[in-house]
């Protein structure tokens, strides 16, 4: 089984990628960590991808295509992998369709945690972080005993650069130029089930379930 798990920023997709994985025995295959992996072992596709990022280019479609193949040939992947962060464009999910075969797999399912942009904009603008410990707060959902001072070791909570509110609004831009085009790639496909990401995380996971049962 090979699950695509899309979802904006702040939509709470590590969260249930956890929870999917452990509940289906399935690879958790994020592309961000096999591409520093390779990198860092120094493989033949590692070497080819840090000539790129050593020169500030993004690594090609092709080549991070690669890298899944031989993320989705080790033996944790028997059952399945859950594909997190990858495609991202339907450039890239052109190129997945084209290597699939070759490996005697398909795409079963994508799911796609859809959440209000409001909500996001609070979810992921509250977010604090203390200078000291790192320990992580929000304004709403998790906020310190004392505004701005870490419950933990009294240290100073600040807002990281990439959850400022200009930051998250163009994140969300970049999301959608980029996302909506794929969604209807698979949604022509028949692939993808809608996730309503603004309710709890158990009720969530429950549509999450209640769409990969129906495989």
């Amino acid at each position: 089984m090979l699950i695509i798990l899309l979802g904006p920023p702040g939509a709470g997709k590590g969260t249930q990628a956890e929870k999917i994985v452990n509940d289906h025995d399935l690879a958790y295959v994020s592309t961000g960590d096999i591409l520093r992996k390779a990198v860092k072992e120094e493989t033949p596709l590692g070497r080819k991808a840090r000539e790129y990022m050593d020169q500030g280019q993004l690594v090609p479609d092709n080549l991070v295509v690669e890298i899944v193949r031989e993320r989705l040939q080790e033996p944790d992947c028997a059952n399945g992998a859950l594909l997190d962060g990858f495609p991202r464009t339907v450039d890239q999910a052109i190129f997945l369709d084209q290597m699939l075969p070759d490996i005697d797999a398909k795409v079963d399912r994508v799911l796609l945690v859809d959440v209000d942009e409001n909500e996001l904009i609070e979810r992921l603008t509250g977010r604090r972080v203390c200078s000291d410990c790192g320990a992580n707060y929000h304004l709403k959902f998790n906020p310190p005993a004392v505004r701005n001072v870490c419950d933990q070791c009294g240290g100073d909570l600040y807002q990281r650069d990439d959850d400022t509110l200009e930051t998250v609004k163009e994140r969300l831009e970049v999301y959608k130029r980029q996302t909506e085009p794929l969604v209807k790639f698979y949604q022509d496909k028949g692939l993808v089930s809608f996730i309503d990401g603004n309710k709890s995380i158990d009720e969530v996971f429950e549509q999450i379930n209640k769409a990969l049962k129906e495989l």
